[in-house]
């Protein structure tokens, strides 16, 4: 298949192309080629999607088999890009996010839940970032005259993380000594691998697929204890983990899902953010590798980076810093 992929060169979008390449695949990409290399082996394509010459000069005479749309944020630009690639390819997925889902994750998101109001036509400043993948949805039903797939993922981990959520633990753990940890050990996790999300969305897209579905690991592939010990064991650190309970770490100002990355303190975000329906997807064929793979494979692409040029996040920086670490640890043991 000819298959175009808008992005292509980062997280998520490298594991599509890679997976497409790997299927025999002729890859298109169309990005700005600023942020990373392209991948060998496709045909890029530099420009920017919300530049309407550009997206002209990307469609005139090209077509595809199937299109595949990494990097949609905002709705007005999505729509004008779904519009002027009708009619150069039979197929476009749109690669959406859970968050999309109305009121997650204040409420458990399910098959039938419905997405947040937002315009097709809306622009950057008209919602979140779930609002707005919302109003992508809906860009792309509305502008593309073909078939439609939207993929919801969940959390996605694994190698080339951009986030860098798995990447910083990864690294803060490899330094040993006295690590903190979050609230409970045993607290259930979902996780899933980019390299799944691309197997899954590749599979439904070569074969023309017209629907929608929310694509995670199961409900409790693994726990956060479990999680952090499969990263101290790939490291061969000798660090101990003091588990600190949620109020303390609150009354101390760590900051969730960004200072310690995939902890939440709230009792209703943390338990639904982490029980997302995945019976659609799997019945429909989604598989997911085990969750020590993850780890073992994203510790082996990042120990080759030195430390000094780790990106801990491509919009925030993740991770606590070490001073405050320490601080926190000292205030939990002398309580």
């Amino acid at each position: 298949m000819r298959v175009l992929v808008l992005g292509g060169s980062g997280f998520l979008g490298r594991a599509i192309v890679e997976e497409s390449l790997a299927r025999g695949h002729q890859v298109t990409t169309f990005n700005r080629g600023q942020s990373n290399p392209d991948v060998p082996g496709v045909e890029p394509i530099h420009g920017d999607r919300g530049v309407t010459a550009d997206l002209e000069r990307l469609v005139d005479g090209r077509s595809w088999d199937l299109v595949i749309d990494v990097n949609g944020y905002v709705p007005r630009v999505v729509g004008e890009t779904a519009r002027l690639l009708s009619g150069h390819a039979p197929g476009y997925v749109f690669i959406s996010t859970v968050s999309a889902v109305k009121d997650f994750p204040d409420k458990p998101a399910t098959d039938e839940s419905d997405i947040w109001d937002c315009a097709p036509d809306a622009g950057p400043d008209d919602g979140d970032y779930g609002v707005l993948k919302a109003g992508c949805e809906r860009a792309v039903e509305e502008g593309f005259d073909g078939n439609v797939l939207i993929v919801q993922p969940g959390l996605i981990l694994g190698p080339y993380e951009n986030v860098a959520r798995l990447p910083w633990w990864l690294t803060r753990i490899s330094h040993g000594g006295q690590v903190l940890a979050p609230g409970e050990p045993d607290r259930p996790m979902q996780l899933i691998d980019a390299r799944d999300v691309a197997a899954f969305t590749l599979d439904h897209g070569e074969k023309g697929t017209r629907d929608r579905f929310m694509v995670t690991g199961p409900a409790g592939n693994t726990t956060y204890g479990a999680w952090l010990e499969l990263c101290k064991q790939v490291t061969g650190s000798d660090a101990e983990f003091v588990w600190v309970e949620d109020d303390f770490l609150k009354e101390h100002e760590v900051g969730e899902f960004v200072e310690l990355p995939l902890w939440a303190a709230d009792e209703a975000t943390r338990d639904n953010f982490w029980a997302i329906s995945t019976a659609k997807a799997e019945a429909a064929g989604l598989r997911v590798r085990p969750v020590a793979e993850m780890v073992r494979d994203t510790w082996e692409w990042l120990r080759h980076i030195p430390e000094d040029e780790r990106v801990y996040g491509s919009r925030m920086r993740h991770g606590i810093a070490p001073d405050k670490e320490a601080t926190v640890l000292a205030a939990w043991a002398s309580r």
